[in-house]
């Protein structure tokens, strides 16, 4: 076959996902080697680190196929650029993606890297993602669509970064997996902080940083309730807020040196028609009056923007037909150009 002379280190979370992507890459002839990145194990505030599940997972799958699993302990580098920089952000107000941080600091630059000296061809992930023209593409399931997570990962990287799972339907992923009785076909996927596991906010930033009960006020300066500490709250937040007694509130500003929470019962005054990004990455430069695309959330809603260079690396989306609301400094708006990944930036 066209390709048995190349190798993919394929990165083995122990999810079903990773676990077709390997499977699929076999069976177009690639020699795959299986990878699983260790990086977090430390359980907080009770709540159990998943990564020995994990792990013992990956290796079932990896016998199963019947190839090599490597295991690549990133932890040090892992809480230095992504769970110190999460906690950084909270403390300075802001609202992080661990997820993006995840793929640009972690997964496609320093696992990516080591991968490559040892010996892969290719990098491959079960990510729900296209590569085309070399250009980062939405994947054919909408609904499973992780670009918004990807959009920095390297665009060197990307060239030598497979993600067979793009072409595909969620269901018909569980039914590949059913069809070549892995053992992760009926596992149940994995959920909350990446890497850490399903563990409240509270818990998590609770273990890095001092968090202080303080006042929720109405916009009259009224006080409503008591939050557990204003870094855990999210401009545009509705749940979660303990006050109201029927009125629905929303999260209108946080004032982290009074350590206090401004909320409105007025959902309008959060929506904004433009907002500013820094730090922008493209994929391709931006065009003069082309209108494109723009979310601020994970599978969020898409709707028209344009763009406004303000100076280097920092630019102006101005909404055409539609404004977002909930926008958060520390969030990232990625840029899309139909199906292909424009670039983006986080939200100022």
């Amino acid at each position: 076959m066209k390709n048995e002379q190349q190798t993919v280190y394929v990165g083995l979370s122990g999810g079903v996902d990773s676990s077709v992507a390997a499977a699929l890459l076999i069976e177009q002839g690639y020699r795959v080697v299986g990878a699983y990145m260790k990086n977090w194990t430390q359980d907080i505030a009770g709540n159990p680190c998943p990564w020995e599940d994990d792990l013992r997972s990956a290796k079932s799958v990896a016998a199963h196929l019947g190839i090599e699993l490597k295991i690549f302990d990133l932890q040090t580098q892992y809480k230095e650029r992504v769970v110190d920089a999460m906690v950084q952000a909270y403390a300075a107000g802001l609202t992080p993606n661990p997820d993006v941080l995840c793929n640009e600091e972690i997964k496609f630059s320093l696992f990516y890297d080591l991968c490559r000296e040892a010996g892969a061809d290719f990098v491959a992930t079960g990510h729900y993602a296209r590569i085309l023209d070399g250009r980062l593409t939405q994947a054919i399931d909408k609904k499973k669509d992780q670009t918004y997570f990807l959009y920095r990962m390297p665009i060197v990287s990307a060239q030598r970064v497979l993600f067979p799972l793009g072409e595909y339907e969620k269901p018909q992923v569980r039914e590949l997996a059913a069809e070549r009785k892995l053992p992760t076909a009926t596992r149940r996927e994995s959920m909350g902080l990446c890497f850490v596991g399903k563990i409240p906010l509270k818990d998590f930033l609770g273990e890095f940083m001092e968090l202080e009960p303080g006042p929720i006020f109405d916009e009259a300066g009224k006080e409503l309730g008591r939050h557990d500490g204003a870094a855990l709250y999210t401009v545009g937040q509705r749940h979660g807020l303990g006050v109201g007694g029927g009125t629905p509130f929303y999260v209108l500003s946080r004032d982290l040196k009074a350590n206090s929470v401004t909320v409105t019962a007025d959902p309008s005054q959060l929506k904004k028609s433009h907002y500013d990004i820094g730090g922008a990455t493209w994929w391709m430069q931006p065009e003069n009056d082309a209108s494109y695309q723009v979310r601020i959330r994970h599978l969020g809603e898409l709707l028209n923007c344009k763009l406004e260079e303000k100076v280097e690396g920092n630019w102006r989306i101005h909404l055409i037909d539609g404004a977002h609301r909930g926008v958060a400094a520390g969030q990232h708006a990625v840029i899309y150009d139909g199906d292909f990944v424009l670039g983006g930036g986080v939200i100022q």
